[in-house]
């Protein structure tokens, strides 16, 4: 998140409004082509063990399959608590020290292999592991946030229960599901999912700010979720 870190001042919102708007619409776009990939888990599990010779990285890309697989019939408040609790056992490291960059966005895949990412790696791996159990698409969103504590930009999930409900956060920072006007520490900026874009002025549904569309530099993700990429950490923290 370090790229964010002084960014979405007053002035500049104001000035860049229609290119963040543009950038964000597209980046949106990638997320829903990212779900749903059929997964060779025999075939994904051999490759975990090759690529980083580690049977804890084994057993944690074994659990999430067993996770998935067991909670598909459970209720959504469920499937909400039992995704976030999974994922936050994971170790919070940054992309700079973790992987040599400054931001680095991991498949979930390479996420629990390594045991380790920062909020946006959390936050991506709850919502596609949601999507995966059926939550609709329509209910979820990836939020990036100011966290006041810190005093940084950081990413969480929203859940809808429904169209005009009080979302509720699924976050690393705070490990309880609580209702986003609880959550006084967080102060809204921008959300997405797969279809849409919406502005944050307030911590409900936002302003939508448009459809979603393609965005090339999405293709390397999108490519690593449908050919299991897995690309090993700068340092190792398993």
């Amino acid at each position: 998140m370090s790229w964010l870190k002084g960014v979405f001042t007053p002035k500049f919102i104001r000035v860049n409004t229609p290119f963040l708007l543009v950038g964000w619409l597209l980046l949106s776009s990638g997320l829903v082509v990212l779900a749903g990939q059929g997964i060779d888990e025999q075939a994904l599990y051999k490759k975990v063990m090759r690529v980083y010779n580690s049977e804890r990285a084994v057993k944690r890309v074994t659990a999430w399959r067993k996770l998935i697989a067991q909670e598909q019939g459970s209720s959504e408040q469920r499937k909400l608590t039992e995704v976030n609790a999974f994922f936050n056992q994971m170790a919070f490291v940054n992309d700079s020290k973790l992987w040599g960059q400054k931001d680095y966005w991991a498949t979930p895949v390479e996420f629990l292999a390594v045991a380790a990412g920062d909020c946006e790696d959390f936050s991506i791996a709850k919502y596609f592991s949601l999507i995966e159990l059926g939550v609709a698409e329509e209910k979820l969103r990836l939020v990036y946030v100011k966290a006041l504590t810190l005093d940084q930009f950081h990413m969480v999930v929203a859940y809808y229960p429904t169209p005009d409900a009080m979302p509720m956060i699924l976050d690393n920072l705070d490990t309880d599901i609580k209702p986003a006007s609880q959550r006084k520490d967080l102060a809204p900026v921008y959300s997405f999912n797969g279809t849409n874009l919406w502005l944050m002025k307030a911590k409900g549904r936002g302003q939508i700010a448009g459809k979603a569309s393609r965005l090339q530099s999405w293709n390397e993700l999108r490519g690593g979720f449908k050919n299991n990429r897995m690309n090993k950490p700068k340092r190792s923290v398993d």
